[in-house]
């Protein structure tokens, strides 16, 4: 009987740890979303006494430029994201393949963007961008989220491959695949979940950057964090809440697009690459 027993009280600790986290998570936002819908909610009242879609209407209005705002954020989370796959992969299996005597050193200087005091970083790249022509530019505020992003994508990557097996590209190799043949079929399926695990965290910090968009886009480059504390400095609750559930929707998706690579059958796969 105790071993019927103890599945079934696993079991229901599994669940109360997931209400718990989905509860930890969810209940923050309520207040924001009771907020968006609301004419107006003041104290004692637990519950807006009058709902409206006021902000909702006034976002997709012209005159509140979130639409620009929000495609300038997806636009630069994505395109920050490629460029982290782009160079983090090869650096990452460089530091988590090979034995370097200077590796110490190296992932230091990857980390030292996350170290070093931000407002004295973007101070220093907003003057070189300034003098070569890329200050107040989208191309600008691209180049300067790699530094706060690229750290993470290595870093991510360097665990990721640190327990990958390299025999089963020299399998393939001694099959006669050729090098194309040996990324798309065997490497990329194996390390595909910490890709998408490293570009998840990229994009996110890239979504929420507001100081070095500030500093680097010097206001000319709207995102949706440089609004949002527009509208928070501007003391109407309700735009503000409703804006904030626009910044918070995308990340949600992201996360949602991409759990089926952090857990499950392809992360099951991946581990057999790894393995």
């Amino acid at each position: 009987m105790s071993s019927g027993a103890a599945p079934g009280a696993g079991a229901m600790l599994h669940r109360a740890v997931v209400a718990g986290i989905l509860v930890a998570v969810v209940l923050p936002f309520l207040p924001i979303g009771l907020w968006s819908v609301s004419q107006q909610w003041f104290f004692p009242s637990l519950v807006p006494p009058e709902l409206s879609l006021r902000g909702w209407a006034y976002l997709v209005s012209p005159v509140s430029r979130v639409m620009p705002a929000l495609i300038n954020s997806v636009v630069i989370g994505t395109v920050v994201t490629m460029i982290n796959i782009v160079l983090g992969v090869p650096a990452g299996r460089v530091l988590g393949t090979t034995r370097l005597g200077a590796r110490g050193g190296l992932e230091l200087l990857i980390l030292a963007p996350l170290i070093v005091p931000g407002i004295s970083v973007i101070m220093g790249i907003q003057v070189v961008f300034i003098r070569i022509g890329l200050a107040d530019t989208r191309t600008g505020v691209i180049l300067a989220h790699l530094l706060p992003t690229l750290p993470y994508m290595i870093l991510v990557m360097k665990g990721v491959f640190a327990n990958y097996d390299e025999q089963y590209e020299q399998q393939a190799r001694s099959l006669g695949a050729r090098r194309v043949q040996v990324f798309v079929h065997v490497t990329l399926p194996s390390v595909l979940p910490g890709i998408v695990v490293g570009g998840l965290f990229v994009f996110l910090v890239s979504w929420s950057q507001y100081v070095l968009t500030l500093m680097v886009g010097g206001g000319r480059v709207p995102t949706l964090p440089i609004l949002l504390f527009s509208f928070a400095g501007s003391g109407d609750n309700v735009l503000t809440a409703v804006l904030s559930v626009v910044f918070v929707l995308p990340a949600v998706a992201v996360l949602a697009a991409s759990a089926r690579y952090l857990t499950g059958r392809s992360a099951a796969l991946s581990g057999l690459g790894t393995t």
